[in-house]
């Protein structure tokens, strides 16, 4: 009985344990694959080492902005369920806000912004939640919640009793923190498997591929979709492979690999045309930022993350324009946009999530500023966070951007924004919030 019991504990780790060996086996895999045939021309990268900066304690004046980002988090936590609303106010999230804001809780107690104390409260509880939130088809996380009540929402914030489907990128996304508590913070092991044996990931997994989950046109159940485009495919299921799951082929670069030269640059774009799959082949910072800070990247994503760096500081070096584009949240009308280096056939493109022109605001990102500055070392990371540096309210924290047609402030202030800055000084005084040790140097 004993020996039985202490099986049953130590299960968790040993698909844990499985789930770095899993890793290993994906890192070894994409580190011997065909470079000609990932890549490309690799003439700027080869001849022009990438400029990663060194980690370092940070200035008091970037600890500063950190405190300002976690101000955020202070306003819009909702004490009696642990969560904490995606828009300044709003009391609505999504998994990838939630997720957004368990990092930058991480990355608060790293910096000492916050206490031991403080994190330990607010982790337990945000898990404890987690593993108590009504699923989809008792399955998996909806796309979106009721911070204050926990219910099933849609992006309205108007309750549906069945959810509106699951997003596995999302999923992905939260994973992440999921699994930085699970190797750097044990002592949360115990709320964190009670997560994982609540949700059922395996429903998102087929065949190597991640699948969301959207009402079906009858309205009457859900269907699958295959989801993520390079960039986010891969990023989403780094995670995944992590807890020993099977995502070889979302993490296959080249199989919907198209390069396309933009200011000079042959920038990796989704060759999968989006009037078939509904589903847009955004080229943002984002992914490939969040990717470096947290894995440490392997190694065709630096080089495709370099690229895309790359294209937004030639294009700055052309029109003279700040350039920074990642997706976020605008203060008008659609209210999200996803600016973009490519996306739909178009370079600089500015869309919103139905694939409407977008074009009059296009923004230079401050959370993506702030994610190439702790990236890169070069004049122009030190010329984005210069350009940035500003755009916050200290009782409220950082703004979401600056309107490049008038450059007016994008007042917008969420999450996502404030998390991401927070996990990017992080990875500036510790490098990689995730690195546990795979090796994807080229």
């Amino acid at each position: 009985m004993e020996s039985s019991s202490s099986l049953v504990k130590a299960r968790h780790h040993i698909v844990f344990i499985a789930g770095l060996l899993t890793a290993l086996v994906l890192a070894f895999s994409i580190e011997t694959r065909d470079y000609s045939q990932v890549l490309g021309n690799l003439s700027f990268t080869s001849t022009e080492p990438i400029p990663f900066r060194d980690a370092r304690v940070l200035t008091d004046e970037e600890y500063q902005w950190a405190k300002i980002a976690w101000q955020y988090f202070e306003n819009n936590y909702q004490d009696n369920t642990g969560l904490v609303n995606s828009v300044d106010g709003y009391p609505s999230t999504t998994m990838w806000d939630t997720a957004s804001y368990l990092m930058a809780l991480i990355s608060a107690q790293q910096l000492n912004v916050i206490t031991q104390t403080e994190f330990n409260l607010r982790m337990e509880k945000a898990l404890v939640t987690l593993s108590r939130i009504p699923l989809v088809e008792n399955l998996l996380p909806n796309k979106a919640y009721n911070t204050q009540t926990l219910a099933m929402v849609d992006y309205s914030n108007k309750d549906t009793p069945n959810g509106i489907g699951w997003s596995a990128i999302d999923v992905g996304r939260i994973l992440v923190p999921m699994n930085i508590l699970i190797w750097k913070y044990p002592k949360f092991n115990r709320q964190v498997n009670k997560v994982l044996e609540y949700w059922k990931v395996e429903a998102m997994n087929k065949e190597g591929y991640l699948f969301g989950a959207r009402p079906s046109p009858t309205g009457d159940k859900f269907d699958l979709v295959q989801e993520g485009r390079i960039g986010y495919e891969e990023y989403a299921s780094k995670a995944l492979a992590l807890m020993g799951r099977d995502v070889f082929n979302a993490l296959r670069y080249a199989d919907h690999l198209k390069l396309i030269t933009i200011d000079g640059v042959e920038v990796p774009t989704d060759n999968r045309d989006p009037a078939k799959y509904h589903a847009h082949n955004y080229v943002v910072s984002e992914s490939y930022i969040l990717d470096g800070i947290e894995f440490g990247s392997d190694s065709i994503s630096r080089i495709f993350a370099y690229r895309v760096y790359k294209a937004q500081k030639n294009r700055f070096d052309r029109l003279g324009i700040l350039t920074a584009v990642s997706e976020d949240n605008v203060d008008q009308p659609p209210y999200f946009v996803y600016n973009t280096v490519f996306s739909d056939g178009k370079e600089w493109n500015a869309i919103s999530d139905t694939g409407a022109d977008a074009s009059q605001l296009k923004t230079l990102s401050t959370k993506a500023a702030f994610g190439w500055y702790a990236l890169y070392n070069t004049p122009y990371t030190l010329k984005l966070i210069q350009g940035v540096d500003t755009l916050f309210n200290q009782k409220k924290g950082w703004y979401s951007g600056l309107y490049e047609r008038d450059g007016k402030i994008n007042t917008a202030i969420t999450a996502n924004t404030n998390g991401i800055i927070l996990e990017s000084l992080a990875y500036m005084q510790n490098g990689a919030l995730l690195n546990i040790g795979v090796d994807t140097q080229l």
